[in-house]
């Protein structure tokens, strides 16, 4: 096995956030716009775990020979970060690093410079197949999925480290949309419609 497949990993099912997957943005002090998303995967899925750290750990010895000068950098963080990790404020309150759906969950973020392939299952003349996802609305922060990714050493001028780079993105299913954004159906489900509603507003089936 070569290894750039052993540095490569296939998770999911996955839950999506900070997805710019269609168009690339700069993250942080960075000018370098790239295609990202962060993956959130539950501490208790052991599978996917354990496929992150076999790619990880592949990585990790391909950069110790190659990128660290023989032996693993002091300090090296892994790319793995977890979902309840807290810190403390100015005013000496202790609070959670991330939002609520990152609880007894573990992260990735995953990038590109070239666009990911994006695509989702469908029924089509009887048959399961992928096609491609074209409207941008279809995978949003808060959507589950699979994710391509693999992971990679890197070293420059000294900031040295393991990165998570991102291939493609299969969207399985819908999820409550993250970062305070509802849906159209949850804001005005329970408006009683009747006195507002004309009847020319409902389509009805009309006798041949």
């Amino acid at each position: 096995m070569n290894e750039n497949t052993t540095t490569k990993a296939t998770i999911g099912e996955v839950r999506f956030s900070y997805c710019h997957l269609f168009t690339p943005e700069a993250v942080g002090e960075s000018n370098d716009k790239k295609y990202s998303v962060v993956l959130i995967i539950p501490k208790t899925d052991s599978a996917n775990l354990a496929k992150i750290k076999a790619a990880y750990t592949a990585a990790l010895q391909a950069g110790i020979s190659q990128k660290f000068g023989g032996k693993k950098p002091v300090g090296l963080k892994s790319p793995l970060r977890d979902g309840d990790e807290t810190f403390t404020d100015a005013d000496g309150i202790e609070k959670r690093l991330k939002g609520e759906e990152f609880q007894g969950c573990y992260y990735l973020n995953a990038k590109s410079s070239t666009k990911p392939g994006v695509v989702k299952r469908m029924k089509i003349n009887g048959e399961n197949k992928l096609v491609e996802v074209v409207d941008e609305q279809e995978v949003y922060s808060g959507c589950f999925g699979f994710a391509s990714i693999n992971f990679y050493a890197y070293n420059n001028a000294g900031n040295r480290g393991i990165g998570v780079g991102l291939n493609n993105i299969l969207k399985t299913r819908d999820g409550d949309f993250l970062g305070g954004r509802s849906s159209a159906q949850t804001d005005f489900g329970g408006i009683n419609l009747d006195a507002y509603d004309s009847p020319e507003n409902w389509e009805e089936d009309l006798p041949e």
